[in-house]
């Protein structure tokens, strides 16, 4: 589908802003929300870049494969917009891309096709996103589109020995990093999210101490006049 769920966008976009990549690869780009999300969450949430095109820091390219999808919305987000398969297009890429987005995609490839395709992302980019449903759900094309057919389902064991990755946590969703420095960037993220949230809840905590230690301050100050 053009579409991917709505329950895995905040989770996508807080691990992209985390990478913060100067360069992204999305494949499948299908409607371009992951293209758009991308674009302006390193682009403008900092305040930093001026809201002109001709400003932007970071490059974000595509590939999709069904022509008819794209729109003038997509020429504008991306900076490169190629169309045909992902296999025959990234052997003429000289680009090496800091994050490589496989959202709702392999799903849509059968077992041989997902493996040589995500072995050699795992060559050319420094780190690859994947997300897919966590079961297999059968859909047949759509849209017109004879590529939308699911073929496959990959477990979380068939995506760990494709190499090293970190799973992150979603209800619906099968969500993998690889990629040894998006990882460990990942795990600090994580950390500092963590110790964030410690500190604000030791801190509602211990509000309520004050009040009633001020209570009793003033209740003191009263019996002694």
């Amino acid at each position: 589908m053009p579409t991917s769920g709505y329950w895995q966008i905040s989770k996508l976009v807080e691990i992209i802003v985390a990478l913060n990549p100067a360069s992204v690869l999305d494949i499948g780009v299908g409607f371009g929300k992951y293209g758009f999300l991308a674009r302006e969450y390193l682009e403008l949430w900092d305040g930093q870049s001026c809201y002109s095109r001709d400003t932007w820091q970071h490059r974000i390219d595509g590939i999709e494969v069904y022509a008819s999808y794209l729109t003038p919305v997509h020429a504008y987000v991306y900076d490169h917009l190629y169309n045909g398969k992902a296999q025959d297009i990234l052997p003429n890429l000289d680009v090496s891309y800091e994050l490589v987005l496989l959202i709702d995609v392999f799903e849509h490839l059968d077992r041989k096709e997902g493996a040589q395709l995500l072995e050699v992302l795992l060559s050319q980019a420094r780190s690859v996103l994947v997300c897919l449903p966590s079961r297999f759900i059968a859909q047949n094309a759509a849209f017109g589109n004879p590529y939308e057919a699911h073929r496959a389902h990959w477990s979380r064991q068939d995506l760990r020995v494709m190499g090293d990755c970190t799973f992150i946590s979603n209800r619906r969703s099968t969500i993998c990093l690889y990629g040894v420095e998006a990882r460990a960037r990942w795990r600090r993220h994580q950390r500092s999210q963590a110790s964030s949230r410690l500190c604000y809840v030791l801190k509602r905590l211990c509000s309520p101490l004050r009040v009633v230690r001020s209570g009793a301050t003033t209740l003191g100050n009263e019996r002694n006049r």
